[in-house]
């Protein structure tokens, strides 16, 4: 049965969802808070089209990819439905749906946000079959009040997002980040996401969860090279913290020679106190070039430090990935959801040393 209920003045959602008493609201109105993305000419970016065109086509055709976004909310209802408006819907053969375009749901429990379910996506043959985006409703047990938080898709554009919640429930802003002050990270397609089974489990919404801490992703697929364009735009930002690590990017050894110092410079001379974390690519066994690799990171670290810098820190990569070693991956590159958590758990436990 098809119902079309009323947005707001302007928009309604025509939706196949068998709910009598459903009511949708656009996510970019009031009480709802959207953290990690922001809506521009039509859809949802992580940073401004202008920058992403002026760093490079890939930089371009991957920055309205929606990782790292969220929307927060309160609400009694007792079904919370999507009505997911998509383009540029990603497949890829070692990368569940479920992360690539799903859409998850955490709500708080003593003080803790806690997974609850995800949407999501249908079954597609071919793109045609997902391209304008999907729907769908999860049922709660009761109707008290919870706080919400929804994740956006890692490697999918949203254009628009509409909650559906019953009609009289009610609906209040949720309560600020602890630390609202935002993590950023760039790097390549791990800093993106790819490929954990759910948007929840990459290591920074993992972090997130853990401290209190908003972030933005600007892990950019196949497409973190450091360019001029891309740093001066990040050292601009209001951030408490930087993480960067887009060694599986940079083309050659000599690329990421020339770049990496270069960028964590202007990043420094720009935020003098800002604690920068720099991380080589998350993998326990490495070949030669990749040891020539992280000796170019370990010389900008050094560095730094011997210039008197006391806020610039290390990770390794084999560090990253302690707990699960060498089954930390599918593909020899990208993390599993192990992957992920091991990342997450040393990079945390090292920022709670910073706290």
């Amino acid at each position: 049965m098809s119902n079309i209920t009323k947005v707001d003045k302007n928009l309604i959602v025509d939706t196949k969802i068998e709910k009598d008493d459903i009511v949708f609201y656009n996510v970019t109105d009031e009480p709802f808070k959207v953290y990690g993305i922001y809506h521009e000419d039509g859809k949802f970016r992580r940073l401004p089209e202008s920058v992403a065109k002026a760093t490079s086509e890939g930089v371009w055709a991957l920055h309205a990819n929606t990782a790292g976004g969220r929307v927060r909310f309160k609400t009694d209802s007792p079904y919370i439905a999507i009505n997911a408006v998509m383009e540029n819907v990603a497949i890829f053969p070692h990368c569940a749906s479920t992360g690539v375009a799903g859409f998850d749901i955490y709500c708080e429990r003593d003080g803790k946000d806690e997974y609850f379910r995800s949407f999501v996506p249908p079954i597609w043959n071919s793109l045609d079959d997902i391209k304008d985006g999907y729907e769908g409703v999860i049922d709660f047990e009761d109707s008290r009040m919870r706080e919400i938080t929804i994740h956006f898709p890692t490697y999918s554009d949203v254009k628009n997002l509409y909650i559906g919640l019953a009609k009289d429930a009610n609906i209040e802003a949720p309560k600020p980040y602890k630390y609202e002050k935002p993590i950023v990270y760039y790097g390549s397609s791990i800093t993106q996401g790819g490929c954990s089974a759910r948007p929840g489990i990459t290591y920074q919404s993992v972090i997130t969860r853990r401290f209190g801490y908003d972030h933005i992703n600007l892990g950019f697929s196949g497409n973190a090279k450091a360019e001029p364009e891309m740093y001066n735009y990040i050292k601009e930002l209001d951030m408490s913290m930087f993480v960067y690590d887009y060694d599986h990017n940079a083309p050659t050894v000599e690329h990421l020679r020339n770049t990496h110092e270069p960028m964590f410079k202007a990043i420094r001379e720009a935020n003098p106190d800002l604690p920068i974390i720099m991380m080589s690519r998350p993998k326990w066994f490495l070949t030669e070039p990749e040891e020539e690799r992280l000796g170019i990171i370990k010389t900008t670290y050094n560095n730094a430090v011997a210039a008197g810098d006391k806020n610039v820190y290390l990770i390794t990569g084999q560090e990253l990935m302690q707990y699960v070693e060498n089954e930390g991956t599918v593909d020899d590159c990208h993390p599993n959801d192990a992957g992920f958590w091991s990342m997450a758990k040393v990079l945390g436990d090292f920022i709670e040393k910073l706290l």
